[in-house]
């Protein structure tokens, strides 16, 4: 039983768990004007990680017959036997009714939104195939986390959380950018609309810089519609440093995306939760 939790941990890589989280409790924190109850805090805890196991177990399964062809992914356990077809199904069916039940107990709103949220979770895994605006759908997909995170704090959409989702969407388009490189000649292949495999390296290494810079205008309106104060200005200068040396060491060399996917973005999210706690406690 152990080495099968195991195997899902692997399945899902829990540990991305970082980038959408920080930014649930950005836009519940800002909602609620600093802390938010511990019931929303475990609600949302579930919420996140039923919808990222559901979004990642999706993919996983979808992608069995292009993770066998990639040296990258054939070691995955959706590839090498060790969980099943049949176990994968249940897992992202499991997973969704849990999403769809804490919406249902958070408030109308939310139990709504579950349902068109799911499936902007699985179509990613699926606009791969036709369109190369795979990234924007991944994008939009972490971004729907602050939308859900307000929405279970003030039952309705105020614009600055939806400028946050839009900066968000734009965070992880252009790394996700960054990430696709490795498989530019994977997805050639395979006949796969990545942004790499169809405009090719440095056009890529633009719309990553494109993409990120939008992150910074829009995490901007956001602070400013919200009316945030010093520290969460503070953030936006920290996040900007995070990217620039992101791009800097994908840059210099290739080897250097793994670390700068996970790592500095992971960082990255913290941080700016860090500093958003910091700006209702002591700003």
């Amino acid at each position: 039983m152990l080495q099968k939790l195991k195997d899902f941990r692997e399945l899902v890589m829990f540990e991305h768990s970082i980038f959408s989280m920080p930014f649930i409790f950005i836009a519940m924190i800002t909602a609620a004007h600093g802390w938010f109850g511990w019931e929303l805090l475990v609600f949302g805890v579930v919420a996140s990680v039923s919808a990222r196991n559901f979004a990642m177990g999706f993919n996983r399964f979808a992608d069995r017959k292009f993770d066998k062809t990639n040296p990258r992914t054939q070691n995955r356990p959706s590839v090498d036997g060790r969980i099943s077809p049949k176990a994968m199904l249940l897992f992202i069916v499991v997973n969704a009714l849990i999403f769809i039940a804490m919406g249902y107990v958070i408030n109308p709103l939310c139990f709504y939104l579950s349902f068109p949220i799911l499936i902007i979770l699985a179509s990613y895994s699926l606009m791969k195939r036709f369109s190369s605006v795979a990234h924007l759908v991944l994008g939009l997909s972490l971004g729907l986390a602050p939308i859900a995170g307000v929405a279970a704090v003030l039952g309705e959409i105020p614009l600055w959380s939806v400028y946050l989702c839009i900066g968000v969407l734009f965070w992880v388009a252009g790394f996700d950018l960054l990430y696709a490189l490795q498989d530019i000649e994977h997805d050639k292949r395979e006949g796969l609309y990545s942004i790499p495999s169809v405009f090719g390296v440095q056009k890529t290494l633009w719309f990553a810089r494109i993409f990120h810079i939008f992150t910074l205008v829009f995490w901007w309106l956001f602070i400013k519609e919200a009316g945030l104060g010093i520290f969460m200005g503070i953030g936006l200068g920290v996040s900007c440093v995070f990217l620039c040396f992101e791009h800097y060491l994908v840059s210099k060399h290739f080897d250097n995306i793994p670390r700068a996917f996970f790592t500095l973005n992971g960082y990255l999210g913290i941080a700016f939760l860090g500093f958003c706690i910091a700006d209702f406690m002591i700003g």
